[in-house]
């Protein structure tokens, strides 16, 4: 499958982007821009990206691209370089929901529901988590034990479950890595991931490995963590390694 763009978090402060325009949509563009620290300069100025927030931007839009410059056009997705998504601000955490343009009203919705959802506390865990590195880095110098260790309490129910623990959780949490060999088989009734089961979902999600046979469309396989190796076979392994092995198969 295969994105229509790349979601990236660009560090601003201190940097210059152009806001061309006024208006509702300017000014809401401005406070976005505020408070990623940017320093909002015009079309004459040099920057790297500009804001177009204009009733007929196609001008603008095409001197500005003629010198580089990556260019969202408000209310324009089709000018766009890149695009602004909805946000939910857990800082450090930030949860970005974007449609490529086809939808503001539906990422907006999306980050309504996200807002109900993620606890406050989200961002007070981050923060936890990046303090006692160096301490989980001692203790598991492996640093695909380490991998194991976060990801077993930052599971659903574990210590650090994102949706329940805080940074109190991190400093009682010690670090354990052990993770016994485990095996889960899924068998698809369909190419599409929209109708994986919520199950089947979680065990890709939690995969250390993905075995596959090499009719599983990659749809599937993109529902699994990124740095989980896939490895294409037509029979689940018969002594699968520590951590969870996940065999994938269509159904017959």
């Amino acid at each position: 499958m295969t994105l229509h763009s790349l979601p990236v978090f660009l560090r601003l402060a201190g940097r210059p982007v152009m806001l061309i325009g006024d208006g509702d949509s300017a000014d809401a563009k401005r406070r976005l821009l505020d408070r990623a620290g940017a320093m909002i300069v015009g079309e004459n100025d040099e920057a790297v990206l500009a804001i177009v927030a204009l009733d007929d931007p196609d001008e603008t839009v095409a001197r500005l691209k003629a010198r580089g410059v990556l260019v969202n056009a408000v209310d324009r997705p089709d000018l766009c370089d890149f695009t602004l998504p909805a946000i939910v601000d857990r800082s450090p955490v930030i949860v970005a929901i974007g449609t490529g343009g086809a939808s503001a009203g539906l990422a907006a919705a999306l980050r309504q529901r996200l807002e109900s959802l993620l606890p406050t506390t989200l961002g007070g865990l981050a923060d936890a988590l990046y303090t006692v590195r160096a301490r989980l880095k001692a203790s598991l110098p492996d640093m695909d034990a380490r991998r194991r260790a976060l990801a077993q309490a930052l599971s659903e129910g574990g210590a650090l479950d994102p949706l329940a623990a805080d940074a109190a959780s991190v400093d009682a949490w010690r670090g354990d890595a052990s993770r016994p060999r485990a095996m889960e088989a899924i068998r698809l009734s369909s190419p599409s991931p929209d109708d994986l089961t919520l199950r089947q979902a979680r065990l890709l999600a939690q995969a250390d490995r993905v075995v596959h046979t090499p009719d599983v469309p990659p749809a599937i396989l993109d529902r699994a963590r990124a740095d989980a190796p896939r490895i294409v076979s037509v029979a689940p392994p018969v002594d699968p390694a520590e951590g969870l092995t996940v065999f994938v198969e269509m159904a017959r």
